[in-house]
């Protein structure tokens, strides 16, 4: 119908960037905690803003950022094979690193086969919209990664959300399903803000009970526990039973990219028919060979390991011991719950000017009501570095009413 004579003005697309000022009120009261630029980093020690602090955030779990056999590697990559592979892998991205890795990877991890992707991200998007179809489900907890939420919304397979680690609630949801339906449980092997591992004998009972597929994101348990460093369905000795495992070399491998690990056909057919896979460019050659060293590395000195576990019982104990709700950590993940987005920003800032830096993290990351500071560790800390961020921690919770001197915690979430 045509117009009457009234103008209707278009709505801007723009007008809710122009509208955003939560970041600038922030900044302005000098709280604003994110994309704060190192300027020097040795891994456990940083430089912020010219100030010296100890990095109790990183996902360095093995400490390898820095190490010289990972750089000299990374450095002879770029000299003989350039800075980039200018394509994807499907054309003309491949080298023979890229094939190397991936056989590897796959023997590492005692799977049939192996796909690298560009990144850890792209690792579960890509595979989850690829291998769950228009007449598939997808069961996913709830609290797993943006990534994975991802490969759901943009799959065409249904999209069933479970409570998190809630067997029970997911044993329903199951039930309700047709036997005659492809159905794939995906979920966090280790969970990502909470440091909880996922109950992977329960999923694996279930999923054979139902007849449905089982996929692991193992972005934070590869190369920080299990037998060898390989994740958490093997900390569970039930490595070989788990379908799909996917992993990152943004964390314990110092690197970029990421992997997916499984039967040959399944691996087969992802790699020829993800998007993410097709076209990305490929990984470049000093990354490869920084993972390929690191995954040396990692088998030659299992000490880094131990070190690791020692470090994240000793701190798990510290932080309850000062009387601070830290959830069901089981990993080098460790959050310190404040509750309070504000509060939580203003003790990430004290922390922060008592030489510690950690991650402040919010809404929509964390429920309402439970802010917190996501604190991880590094198979390289000292035991001094320990005990100076427990110091600033009791220090700061003392100060701003999170905690009492007899370690009892003074907030509600």
């Amino acid at each position: 119908m045509a117009n009457s004579g009234q103008s209707i003005k278009a709505a801007d697309i723009f007008a809710k960037a122009y509208q955003f000022t939560a970041a600038d009120e922030v900044k302005a009261k000098g709280l604003y905690p994110y994309f704060k630029p190192l300027t020097d980093t040795d891994g456990n020690v940083v430089v912020i803003e010219g100030k010296t602090v100890i990095m109790a955030g990183s996902n360095n779990y093995l400490g390898l950022t820095n190490d010289i056999r990972l750089m000299e590697a990374a450095q002879k990559a770029i000299t003989k094979y350039g800075t980039g592979c200018t394509g994807s892998r499907y054309l003309n991205g491949t080298l023979d690193l890229h094939l190397e890795l991936e056989d590897k990877l796959a023997t590492f991890m005692r799977k049939e086969n192996c796909v690298l992707f560009s990144t850890g991200y792209q690792t579960n998007e890509g595979s989850i919209q690829t291998i769950a179809g228009r007449n598939d489900v997808i069961f996913s907890d709830k609290d797993n990664h943006a990534c994975i939420v991802a490969g759901t919304l943009s799959s065409n397979a249904r999209t069933v959300r479970y409570h998190h680690n809630d067997t029970a609630h997911l044993r329903k949801l199951l039930e309700r399903e047709s036997p005659s339906t492809g159905k794939i449980i995906v979920s966090d092997g280790v969970f990502s803000m909470s440091g909880s591992l996922a109950k992977v004998p329960e999923l694996l009972a279930l999923a054979k009970e139902f007849n449905t597929r089982l996929y692991l994101d193992d972005a934070h348990a590869i190369g920080v526990i299990g037998e060898g460093g390989r994740g958490s369905a093997s900390s569970f000795g039930l490595l070989d039973e788990v379908d799909l495992i996917s992993g990152t070399f943004s964390k314990s491998f110092a690197s970029l990219g990421g992997f997916l690990v499984g039967d040959r056909p399944v691996i087969e057919y992802i790699r020829h028919h993800s998007p993410a896979h097709i076209f990305s460019a490929s990984m470049p050659p000093a990354n490869v060979a920084t993972v390929l060293k690191a995954l040396e590395v990692l088998q030659e000195e299992q000490w880094r390991l131990q070190r690791l576990e020692e470090i994240s019982n000793y701190m798990r104990k510290g932080l309850k011991e000062l009387g601070f709700n830290i959830w069901t950590s089981e990993s080098p993940i460790i959050p310190v719950v404040i509750g309070d987005l504000m509060d939580c920003l203003v003790f990430w800032r004290d922390l922060f000017e008592a030489g510690v830096y950690a991650n402040a993290v919010v809404p929509p990351a964390v429920p309402r009501g439970q802010s917190l500071l996501r604190t991880s560790y590094m198979a390289t800390h000292t035991n001094e570095q320990l005990d100076s961020i427990l110091d600033a921690f009791r220090k700061v919770g003392i100060k701003r009413g999170i905690i009492d001197k007899n370690g009892h915690s003074l907030i509600e979430v």
